[in-house]
C-alpha cells in the first residue's frame, strides 16, 4: 500500500494482459504529454513493471529492463529504469516514491548497477533518492560504432553487486536500441 486506495505490484511484461498493456500505454502517453513514442514504449517492455493501481487502473509505473553498459573497461549487467510516470491527479501523494522504492529493490537484488536517463524535471527526485549523476562522458554503441551522447542526464545507483572502485568519471557506453539510446 503506497497511499490510500493504491495497490503496488510487480509483474513481468509477459504476465500483463493486452487490456492492461493498453491501459498502461495510455497512462504513459498522458503522463508524458504526447512525448512518449513507440520506441519509448518498446524500451519499457520485456522486463519487470512496477505498477501502482487504484480501482484497477494504473496510476504510477516504472519498468526495470536488462541492459549491458560498459564503464571504462568493465561490462556491467544493468537494471535500466524506463517509463517512470505518475498520473497527474496522483502526483505528490507518494505514488512515485513507492514505485521507485520497489524499482530500486529489484535493481539492488539482481544487477551490478542501476541506471536511468532523467528528464530535467526529475533530476532532483533521483538525486534525493541516492542516484548519482554519471560524471564521465556517455555514448552509445550504434551500428556505425560508438557515438557520443552529450547532454544526457544519466544517473546510476550502486548495488551490493557493483564492482569495487567503479569509476563514474570513465566513459559510459550503452548497448544499441532503436530510438533514443539512453
Amino acid at each position: 500500500m503506497t497511499t490510500s486506495g493504491v495497490r503496488l505490484r510487480a509483474a513481468p511484461t509477459a504476465d500483463l494482459s493486452p487490456a492492461e498493456l493498453t491501459r498502461l500505454r495510455a497512462l504513459l502517453d498522458d503522463a508524458f504529454a504526447g512525448r512518449f513514442g513507440d520506441d519509448d514504449w518498446s524500451h519499457a517492455l520485456g522486463g519487470v513493471h512496477v505498477l501502482a493501481e487504484a480501482d484497477g487502473e494504473p496510476v504510477g509505473h516504472g519498468a526495470v529492463v536488462v541492459r549491458q553498459l560498459v564503464a571504462g573497461e568493465r561490462t556491467l549487467r544493468t537494471g535500466y529504469v524506463e517509463a517512470v510516470a505518475t498520473a497527474a491527479p496522483w502526483r505528490r501523494r507518494g505514488v512515485g516514491s513507492a514505485v521507485m522504492a520497489e524499482v530500486e529493490r529489484l535493481v539492488a537484488g539482481g544487477f551490478q548497477l542501476g541506471a536511468l536517463s532523467s528528464s530535467r524535471q526529475a533530476v532532483g527526485l533521483y538525486a534525493a533518492r541516492g542516484w548519482h549523476r554519471w560524471t564521465g562522458a556517455v555514448a552509445a554503441l550504434t551500428p556505425a560504432g560508438i557515438v557520443d551522447s552529450p547532454g544526457e542526464a544519466v544517473f546510476v545507483l550502486p548495488t551490493p553487486h557493483t564492482p569495487a572502485g567503479l569509476d563514474t568519471s570513465a566513459r559510459l557506453v550503452c548497448d544499441w536500441r532503436p530510438g533514443d539510446p539512453w
